[in-house]
């Protein structure tokens, strides 16, 4: 007899296969595999694989909460900050973490607790509910679009640079365009510094353009 399994199993399923595998290679099929399972019995929890990124993004932020709960209210800088690392440590637990959590949607509510706590800091530091949304989501997406660049470069947590990247062989081949080839070192060598700085940036625009100064 077949093992029952639900909607929580395939999503942790998967997300244990992703480092394995990467997203291209995540398919029901093989999570079925992995779960002992044929492949028409995941369909009765998810429709295609839209819906199965779908609840994995969740899973991902029901993993997050309880380290951005953690984290320095201080200000709403300090708090801004520290939120958009640990969102990066998070995504770059997984193997195309950046690309599963990007451009889905959320399977239930749970995640209105955090929000409204994590919008709630910046409101009560004079942002407008809509300046405060703002806000997070241009932290968000710009987490989002940088570690998807971190993930072309080191494929694998924890793994290797991919040798697509290796910058002196990069300027070697831009022998010539000397502003092109110190763009490389910039976007792809120290990625930890080079996150940090647009971070800086990122946070400083924010409260010139968004923040509406007491009176």
């Amino acid at each position: 007899m077949a093992p029952r399994i639900d909607r929580a199993q395939v999503a942790d399923t998967a997300l244990r296969l992703l480092n394995e595998v990467g997203l291209d290679g995540l398919t029901l099929r093989r999570i079925a595999k992995e779960l002992n399972v044929q492949a028409p019995a995941l369909y009765w929890h998810f429709k295609n694989k839209q819906e199965l990124l779908d609840e994995m993004a969740t899973e991902m932020f029901r993993r997050m909460t309880d380290r951005l709960a953690a984290v320095d209210r201080g200000s709403w800088q300090t708090f801004l900050t520290e939120a958009t690392r640990e969102v990066r440590r998070s995504l770059l637990g997984y193997r195309d973490g950046a690309k599963v959590f990007g451009g889905t949607r959320f399977t239930d509510t749970g995640y209105v607790g955090p929000v409204e706590g994590m919008m709630g800091v910046l409101v009560d530091a004079g942002f407008t509910p809509r300046a405060a949304a703002r806000a997070w989501f241009t932290v968000n997406t710009y987490t989002m679009g940088y570690v998807m660049e971190e993930q072309s470069v080191y494929p694998v947590p924890g793994s290797e640079r991919d040798p697509v990247y290796a910058l002196d062989e990069r300027a070697r081949r831009l022998e010539g365009y000397p502003l092109a080839t110190e763009a490389g070192y910039e976007f792809f060598g120290d990625l930890d510094r080079g996150f940090e700085e647009g971070l800086r940036a990122v946070v400083a625009g924010i409260e010139i353009t968004l923040l509406t100064p007491r009176p």
